[in-house]
């Protein structure tokens, strides 16, 4: 059981405020919520909106249709009202437009006019709070509570938004009080409620990041919005005049000792590739977060998808070890991105983790994190390790050499160049210590592909339908598992949150034995079978393939799976 609320207006009208603001409250009230939005490149009109989707535990997707509807605008209305149930509701301002003769699911509320009489038109969006509210049979204690932490210290401005919360609850429950049942709830279990950008720059805070820089670009930017507030935690942010910039100060940063990250979509990337060639030569630990939108160029920059796979596999020219991670729950996100620190810092090489503006941008409810599981180990070589004279690039069994900063060993001096060098970092051309140099460098992968986890297995260990996928597509194909086998199904699910080196073991077993198989991914090339291919030559029956820019619903791939299932 669950309820779906759906709001939509131009922006500037404050219905992110409003998503967010019953998001909160439904979370302090005990339900598992959903808030996923779908926002136009503007400041200013256009067409957006939110999803709240609240049950009992957390959903993991965007539903297809709406049980209330928030028409902030006419067009809200036009354009969503096929979504929304035979038996939903509808609350639109009777004053800005008339619904169409016949549409009995009507809830009107003066959204603009009681907004002005609690003290301004800007509260339009809180008098559309309280008429939710009462729709649903829930009391406004906990949202006045929120208004009072939103806008603490300003007196005024509280008084008028309970004003105006009160004043839609009220005229609202003229219509409908308590007309949709919410689903139970589980009352006293504490949660937050955050989204991915969020999740990501608390793993990176927890996990001993002290340097953060890069040009803000959607929909990386939350992730520097939100440690730009921490740094009285010890963190220092620097806004770079652009990409390049940034990737080099994290470079610098990292190189004297300093876990850093930087964070940016695919066109920042493509500015920041020949820093990650520099990170692969001088082996230098280096995390990139790299939030894809659909490109080419600026493409859609607010929207989502998978595209960027490929261009992080193989981006930077030369060849060098890197490892390739994914944001794939907020759950799982939080400690995988700690996950990519240490390898970074283990292996000194690049890694990139891939998120995509559904995972950024979509908050949810998640239990609080476990602390205790993050590593924030240090490799550096130790003064009892130390082999004089000091050697940067020493050649060793397992092709990592002992690391050192510059200065932390009296008299003994670290050499670094971008240019192929000896043991030492001096700079070479020879052939035979290129060789030596580049085979030492490639001996770190079977140690790297060993780190690698293997899919997450859910649903059936032999099932006859096999979903395979990979980073943010992971809410909308457990759905779909649960509901084939509610259908009947055998199902199974394998998910992949480390990408490269692939960890295979699990496919292999599980990919030759099923009667259908479905790779889903968020492009149009299906890059993620191309690299199953590569690595292992087994080939998908079928491809469920999405490239409009938005996500997939549950309600999408089950009916893909059913053509021919």
């Amino acid at each position: 059981m669950e309820v779906n609320v759906l709001i939509g207006g131009a922006a500037g009208q404050g219905l992110d405020t409003t998503a967010h603001l019953l998001g909160k409250a439904f979370m302090r009230d005990g339900y598992g919520v959903l808030l996923a939005k779908d926002y136009m490149s503007r400041v200013r009109g256009g067409h957006n909106f939110s999803w709240l989707r609240v049950a009992e535990a957390t959903p993991g997707a965007a539903p297809e249709q709406a049980h209330i509807l928030v028409a902030l605008n006419e067009e809200t209305y036009q354009l969503h009202q096929e979504s929304l149930l035979p038996d939903g509701k509808v609350i639109f301002d009777p004053e800005l437009f008339s619904l169409p003769t016949g549409e009995q699911r009507g809830i009107p509320v003066r959204l603009k006019e009681l907004a002005k009489e609690a003290g301004g038109a800007i509260m339009s969006n809180t008098v559309a709070v309280g008429a939710v509210l009462v729709l649903l049979g829930l009391q406004t204690a906990t949202v006045e509570k929120l208004l009072g932490e939103t806008f603490a210290g300003r007196d005024e401005l509280i008084r008028q938004n309970k004003t105006a919360l009160k004043a839609g609850y009220t005229e609202a429950a003229k219509t409908c009080d308590a007309c949709i049942p919410l689903p139970p709830r589980q009352n006293g279990k504490q949660k937050l409620f955050l989204d991915g950008n969020q999740a990501l720059g608390m793993s990176a805070l927890a996990s001993g990041c002290r340097f953060f820089s890069a040009y803000p670009m959607t929909p990386s930017t939350g992730i520097m919005t939100y440690l730009a507030s921490k740094q009285s935690h010890g963190i220092v942010v620097e806004q770079a005049e652009d990409e390049i910039a940034a990737v080099n100060m994290v470079l610098g940063a990292s190189f004297t000792g300093a876990r850093s990250m930087t964070a940016t979509s695919g066109g920042g990337f493509a500015l920041m590739v020949e820093g990650v060639s520099l990170a692969g030569m001088t082996e230098t630990p280096l995390v990139i977060v790299l939030a894809m939108r659909p490109g080419p160029a600026t493409g859609l920059p607010t929207r989502t998808e998978q595209g960027d796979l490929d261009f992080a596999l193989y981006s930077g020219h030369g060849t060098f070890p890197r490892a390739v991670l994914s944001a794939t729950s907020l759950e799982d996100a939080f400690y995988r991105l700690n996950k990519a620190f240490d390898l970074a810092e283990r292996f000194q090489i690049p890694v990139i983790f891939l998120s995509d503006q559904n995972f950024a941008d979509t908050a949810r409810t998640v239990s609080p994190y476990d602390f205790s599981r993050l590593q924030t180990k240090s490799y550096l070589v130790k003064e009892d390790e130390l082999v004089c004279p000091y050697q940067r690039y020493q050649i060793t069994p397992n092709g990592i050499s002992p690391r050192a900063l510059p200065g932390q060993f009296p008299g003994e001096v670290v050499l670094a160049d971008s240019d192929e060098h000896d043991e030492a970092g001096h700079i070479i051309e020879d052939a035979h210590t290129r060789q030596r140099m580049m085979d030492k460098r490639m001996a770190k992968l079977p140690a790297l592909a060993a780190a690698m986890d293997e899919p997450a297995l859910y649903g059936s260990e032999e099932g006859e339908i096999l979903l395979v996928g990979w980073g943010s597509t992971l809410g909308a194909l457990e759905e779909t598992v649960a509901q084939l086998e509610q259908g009947g199904h055998s199902a199974s699910l394998l998910h992949f949150s480390d990408i490269h080196p692939l960890p295979v073991k699990r496919i292999k077993d599980m990919l030759p034995r099923a009667s259908h198989s479905f790779c889903v991914e968020n492009n149009v090339s299906g890059q993620f079978a191309a690299l199953l291919r590569r690595n292992t030559g087994l080939e998908f029956q079928h491809h469920i393939l999405k490239y409009d820019g938005r996500p997939f619903t549950a309600g999408e791939i089950l009916r893909e799976v059913e053509k021919h299932v």
